[in-house]
């Protein structure tokens, strides 16, 4: 008898089954970006609290530590899909204690990895700093920063790899509260460090790192409560699941990777120009994720609809809902672009941007906003490659576009329009790549639809 409740209770939660795909890929990217754009709001408002002390090189210096954050975070998402994907699997199956242990050794396996790699990057932090052009004063903030915030990356695992565990099991609503609770833990300790302690930079640091305490609390107990928990730790189970669990996550860390290397060759050209062109960029860098959170979010948000009807032998819902992503990215591209544009002098006022500082502001704000689709479509790509087993597919393309798709054409146009002409390179190379990597993408569905 107890055997069959679990059975029905797996049955239950395999909800991506069946259903309308569409809804099922707007509630989970719109649950699952409520949770990440609260992060990146309150980041943003962090940004914003930097520039009222109208210290150039202290906004600079958040430009700088965003660029390295970024690495440290991508680390983790890479990590995450591959949990989210086997789990959801699992769950497919209608097979709970195989979803319970991988998401036992996912768990393990990524905080132990990601303190190791954030021990690595807080040793080196002065070297990478003046390799992303930092320098005197501005090297001195954004190093002082990070090594008050890079000891919390664990925490930050815990967060991020049970949100996907979350996901995984179609529990949207959870996920999503995950980054909210984070989220707003940060909204409230954020001026009391930053203004009224008047800690800055640090102040912004310790606010951060208290923010991911309640981040890795709000992941773990729902897994606990509802969702079966954590196997007791075995090491000969973390080995035998080590195999799978890398097969995934290796491209796709790799493929994560590619999107913080190509920010930071961006940040090192754009340095070149001062003070004031980097705040720009660290400004329209902080808008991104809050206007196209919906867009981040897809990625990790479809991987598991995909992964369920994997596990369920059902490719014609795979197809299905891999277009139905498309149509969602692009609707959700129109009407953010369109609120940027019209927004785009008070966001400018907001920040006390004037000069280069502005101008680029500007730019997001308008023609490149639009050119994100692209780079919706590589997201939508990778979660169907992730899923379906071409994971270095992934990461291939990723590389490519980050690499070949922005170096030669934001050097060159760099040299024509400055600063400008940077960020319109950067735009640029996610078009051709974008569409490459809907059409690889769409020939492998294609292949395991006849296969199955």
């Amino acid at each position: 008898m107890a055997g069959g409740a679990e059975v029905a209770g797996a049955d239950r939660r395999a909800k991506f089954v069946e259903g309308n795909l569409f809804r099922h890929v707007a509630v989970m990217s719109l649950t699952s970006s409520v949770g990440l754009m609260s992060i990146f709001a309150v980041d943003l408002i962090n940004m914003i609290y930097i520039s009222w002390l109208q210290d150039p090189a202290k906004t600079a210096a958040v430009g700088y530590a965003g660029a390295v954050m970024f690495f440290t975070t991508a680390f983790g998402i890479g990590l995450s899909i591959a949990v989210s994907a086997l789990v959801a699997q699992a769950v497919g199956m209608r097979d709970p204690a195989l979803a319970r242990a991988r998401a036992t050794s996912g768990m393990v396996l990524g905080v132990l990895s990601g303190t190791v790699f954030a021990a690595v990057v807080w040793v080196f932090l002065p070297q990478i700093g003046r390799l992303l052009g930092a320098s005197g004063e501005t090297l001195e903030q954004t190093v002082l920063f990070l090594r008050w915030y890079t000891p919390s990356q664990p925490l930050l695992m815990i967060g991020i790899i049970g949100g996907a565990i979350l996901r995984a099991h179609g529990d949207a609503r959870r996920s999503m509260m995950v980054t909210v609770w984070g989220a707003l833990v940060l909204a409230a300790m954020d001026p009391v460090l930053i203004l009224w302690a008047d800690l800055g930079l640090e102040g912004a640091a310790i606010a951060g790192g208290i923010s991911r305490i309640a981040l890795a609390a709000f992941a773990l107990l729902p897994i606990l409560r509802h969702h079966g928990g954590f196997d007791p730790l075995r090491w000969r189970d973390l080995w035998l699941d080590a195999r799978p669990l890398s097969q995934i996550a290796a491209p796709a860390i790799l493929t994560q990777l590619a999107t913080p290397v190509g920010q930071a060759f961006v940040t090192r050209l754009v340095a070149g120009y001062g003070e004031a062109a980097i705040a720009g960029m660290a400004i329209a860098g902080r808008l991104t994720p809050v206007a196209f959170g919906v867009i981040f979010a897809m990625s990790g948000a479809i991987g598991p609809i995909i992964g369920q009807n994997l596990g369920a032998g059902r490719m014609d819902r795979v197809r299905g809902a891999f277009w139905e992503a498309v149509r969602f990215s692009g609707l959700v591209i129109l009407v953010m672009s369109a609120l940027l544009f019209l927004a785009r002098g008070p966001i400018a006022t907001l920040f006390h941007a004037e000069g280069m500082t502005r101008d680029l502001i500007y730019l997001f704000c308008g023609p490149l906003s639009l050119l994100f689709f692209f780079n919706g479509l590589i997201f939508i790509a990778n979660a169907a490659c992730n899923n379906l087993g071409a994971a270095f597919q992934s990461t291939l393309v990723n590389w490519g576009r980050h690499t070949i798709g922005t170096v030669p054409v934001a050097f060159w146009l760099g040299g024509i329009w400055g600063p400008q002409g940077v960020l319109i390179g950067q735009a640029l190379g996610g078009v051709l790549f974008g569409l490459l990597a809907a059409w690889l993408a769409w020939r492998i569905i294609q292949r395991r639809s006849a296969a199955a």
